[in-house]
């Protein structure tokens, strides 16, 4: 029995050229979209969402000096630094005050316009919806507590917070980044005590070398990689 050869269609030839264009397109698109996706300079650096209530940080944390963990009671404790309730808020800017009830302890009298939605949320019982600023992959793992109790300030990852109206991503938070500073955390370490003083600079005499010789001896701190620290 004589096998005849199979022969495709014509219509396969224009179709075949629309597809391997297609895919040499598609190819060259996710190269240059991805390029600049995964370039760290490109890393949402700058990102700065709109939040539900204006709250500066410049004259919270900076003008009147309140220290981070006011608001973020949780950072030296726990993996994540909490977002604050909006009881936190309410301790400084209750709306009782405005109804002759007593003054609440160092309350701080802002435009009403501003406070309406915390008031709202406190009156409702609901929580305010607080866009996130600084988003790490899913399968990133990244405790807070691990390294403020090191030694690493606030500013190593977020920047002069103390100096910005409104917060925005000021550091590029890519992997090739963390891997620089865990190859040399020197220069991020400080003693404890100043980890949430964001504008603390040693004296003269200084010797960050040695002190942070000192911390990494103490607290283990080694500058082998390990996936498996940041990727569970």
């Amino acid at each position: 029995m004589i096998m005849q050869r199979f022969l495709f269609p014509r219509w396969t030839n224009p179709f075949l050229t629309v597809l391997g264009a297609a895919l040499g397109g598609g190819g060259l698109v996710a190269l240059i979209f991805g390029g600049l996706v995964t370039d760290p300079e490109t890393l949402n650096v700058g990102y700065q969402p709109e939040q539900p209530v204006p709250f500066s940080h410049a004259i919270h944390a900076g003008q009147l000096k309140m220290d981070c963990r006011y608001c973020h009671n949780t950072v030296f404790d726990a993996a994540h630094a909490a977002v604050p309730p909006t009881a936190t808020c309410i301790n400084c800017h209750s709306p009782r005050e405005k109804e002759g009830g007593p003054t609440p302890r160092a309350a701080v009298h802002a435009d009403s316009r501003k406070l309406t939605p915390i008031h709202a949320s406190w009156f409702e019982g609901k929580s305010m919806q607080w866009k996130r600023v600084h988003n790490l992959p899913e399968f990133v793992y990244f405790n807070h507590a691990a390294h403020v109790n090191s030694g690493v300030s606030c500013v190593s990852c977020h920047g002069r917070i103390d100096q910005m109206e409104e917060v925005y991503q000021a550091k590029q938070l890519s992997m090739a980044w963390c891997i620089e500073c865990h190859q040399n955390p020197n220069p991020h370490l400080r003693p404890k005590e100043f980890v949430t003083k964001l504008d603390w600079e040693p004296s003269p005499e200084w010797d960050q070398e040695a002190f942070a010789a000192d911390v990494r001896r103490e607290q283990h701190i080694d500058p082998k990689r390990n996936c498996a620290v940041c990727h569970r």
